[in-house]
């Protein structure tokens, strides 16, 4: 069938063109797009600081409405309003015991741009054309394996454009505190970024009861907006020693933090804001830049765990409903994050959210 596409032929570059898109082979579906986020590590893959084969369509926080289902699909059927995610085998031993985000194949499926056969489904005259994270959501109609496509009980097409950013972002935010580090009522916590990742990771500390929840930014705009979505204290990063400032805020410094700006210098901070026995988790994607840090910041001093999480260290068939409930009872306001955009608008959407005047930006489809 006919779809249309932003396709990157070429580095940093987007053209909304025709495609061709197979039917679904056994285990998958195929997706009516509704909307889709647009999410930073699209802007990776695209500056192919992830180098994903090119002609290439990314975008991973597709929803949308099933139109077909292939052989063996018992899960899905066509009508049903689906939430897309991440990609994992379901065979490894990873997945078979529950955890699908460390799945065997995980940078293969997320970043190869083939499913699980090896083989693509989008093409252009001959050519054949990459899918990002298993969807390549930048477009009209996917298709999807059914494991990282989430039946949702939503209401209509409009509520559902709004939970874009569960399948990925607030996904890996919320799940960084609520499956990652765990804490319990009382445990300090400070978050570094506050884009939609750190947003649903501050969120989700208030839902655990964490105090106090420092967020820690550098656009001052996103900081008063942390505080109204649940930090309790807002630290600007160029305006002082945010590791200071969170010590004297804390008293022995806090008891998790959470990196997600994806600039590598802040993961040192995160580290040293920590007091003993603290737990820094990193989700954020930097490209090919590295950090240098002494071993002292893990053993010598505080004895801190350093650790990194994939996808919020979340099992999607589980998590994501359980995200949505949270949203439809107000405890997850994810809506102040957003901003709708027509699909043709994609490069305005991706220059808003460079430039931070929009935390996330949606793509919508017309139906």
């Amino acid at each position: 069938m006919k779809a249309t596409a932003a396709v990157t032929h070429e580095t940093g570059k987007l053209s909304i063109e025709e495609v061709e898109l197979a039917p679904p082979r056994a285990s998958e579906a195929l997706v009516r797009l509704v909307a889709t986020g647009v999410c930073h590590t699209d802007s990776a893959g695209i500056q192919q600081y992830i180098p994903v084969a090119l002609p290439a369509i990314f975008g991973h926080e597709g929803v949308g409405v099933v139109e077909e289902v292939g052989l063996g699909v018992q899960t899905l059927k066509p009508g049903d309003r689906v939430i897309m995610t991440y990609p994992s085998c379901g065979t490894c031993d990873y997945c078979v015991s529950g955890h699908p985000w460390a799945c065997d194949q995980l940078n293969t499926l997320f970043f190869d741009g083939t499913f699980k056969d090896g083989t693509k489904r989008f093409s252009q005259n001959g050519v054949e054309i990459s899918s990002f994270f298993g969807q390549g959501s930048f477009s009209t109609h996917v298709v999807v394996d059914a494991r990282n496509a989430v039946k949702v009980d939503v209401d209509s097409d409009e509520e559902l454009a709004r939970l874009c950013s569960l399948g990925c972002g607030v996904q890996t935010g919320a799940g960084a505190v609520l499956n990652g580090i765990r804490p319990e009522p009382g445990t300090s916590l400070a978050v570094f970024g506050c884009g939609g990742v750190g947003m649903a990771a501050l969120m989700a500390a208030k839902l655990a009861g964490c105090y106090p929840i420092i967020a820690v930014d550098v656009v001052p705009s996103r900081l008063e907006l942390a505080l109204e979505l649940g930090a309790t204290h807002a630290v600007n990063g160029r305006e002082g020693d945010a590791v200071a400032e969170i010590k004297a805020i804390t008293g022995k410094g806090a008891h998790a933090s959470v990196e997600s700006s994806g600039v590598p210098a802040l993961t040192l901070q995160a580290l040293r804001c920590l007091r003993r026995l603290g737990t820094c988790c990193v989700v954020s994607v930097t490209g090919t830049d590295t950090v240098d840090f002494e071993i002292e910041a893990l053993v010598m001093n505080p004895s801190v765990t350093f650790m990194g999480l994939t996808e919020g260290g979340s099992n999607p068939q589980v998590f994501i409903p359980e995200l949505v409930k949270f949203y439809r009872q107000g405890k997850l306001p994810i809506d102040r994050l957003i901003e709708f955009y027509d699909f043709r608008d994609i490069e305005q959407a991706f220059a808003d959210s460079h430039s931070g005047k929009t935390i996330k930006p949606i793509l919508r489809f017309a139906k």
